[in-house]
């Protein structure tokens, strides 16, 4: 009897840690690959792009892929754009879904449930508003927005600057300008539209005093803000990571 208690017990415990297995490591990776097949799978042509061949001793230079929105929103018509930023991890289609919030924060882009979500536009914010807030999981993989912590490294900052954002409109690069460490309920999350100058200007001071490093980006009125947000601390904590930058391309 004992020895069937120690076998059962340890064959549970084998089970458990296959399940936390998979639901913190390769579930999230599956999502990950999901996503590069998607953009794959959508890819267009860039204008005056040539499959020709080169001559001998030269190389073929990186291509870069558009995603075709048009056609992939006709299958996921939640696909609003597409974000990355060149050189990282950060390389996904985004949501929106103003009817329902945090539709994706469970869920991958078929609808499916997923541990790691997809990454999502704040149900307030539009494609064409002053300023653009997007939520991803901080997951342990880095998958997602995993990898936003490295840039509390200045360094880090300086090797990737920029965001691109692809939406139906086109693709827009936008330059960051401070990374912050804040709470969920900070004053940043509030900030969605800016009636005059002077309100711009104050919303931009506060998030360049609250920067762990001066990034020497000043964002003027009438431009664009997008802010990348994800959890950060102890687990179960409300603090929160803000990568804050301004549309320049």
């Amino acid at each position: 009897m004992k020895a069937f208690l120690k076998g059962f017990c340890i064959g549970l415990l084998c089970m458990s840690l296959l399940g936390l297995l998979w639901f913190l490591v390769l579930q999230p990776g599956l999502t990950n690959r999901e996503a590069q097949d998607l953009k794959e799978g959508y890819a267009q042509p860039l204008p005056g792009e040539s499959s020709g061949e080169l001559p001998a001793g030269k190389e073929q230079p990186q291509q870069e892929i558009l995603v075709d929105l048009k056609a992939l929103q006709a299958e996921y018509p939640d696909v609003k754009g597409w974000l990355s930023i060149p050189g990282t991890a950060v390389d996904y289609p985004v949501m929106h879904t103003p009817e329902e919030p945090e539709k994706y924060l469970r869920k991958n882009f078929y609808g499916s449930y997923s541990t790691s979500g997809v990454p999502f536009l704040d149900s307030r914010c539009s494609l064409t508003g002053v300023h653009l807030i997007f939520y991803g999981h901080n997951m342990k993989n880095e998958s997602m927005f995993g990898s936003l912590k490295y840039y509390t490294d200045a360094d880090y900052y300086a090797e990737h600057p920029s965001i691109e954002l692809e939406t139906a409109a086109g693709k827009a690069v936008y330059t960051i300008f401070s990374v912050m460490t804040v709470d969920k309920s900070d004053t940043w999350y509030r900030f969605l539209t800016a009636d005059t100058e002077s309100d711009f200007r104050h919303q931009i001071r506060y998030a360049r005093e609250c920067s762990l490093y001066d990034t020497g980006v000043l964002p003027s009125f009438g431009q664009q803000i997008l802010t990348l947000s994800t959890c950060y601390g102890a687990s179960g904590s409300d603090g929160r990571l803000v990568i804050a930058a301004v549309k320049t391309e």
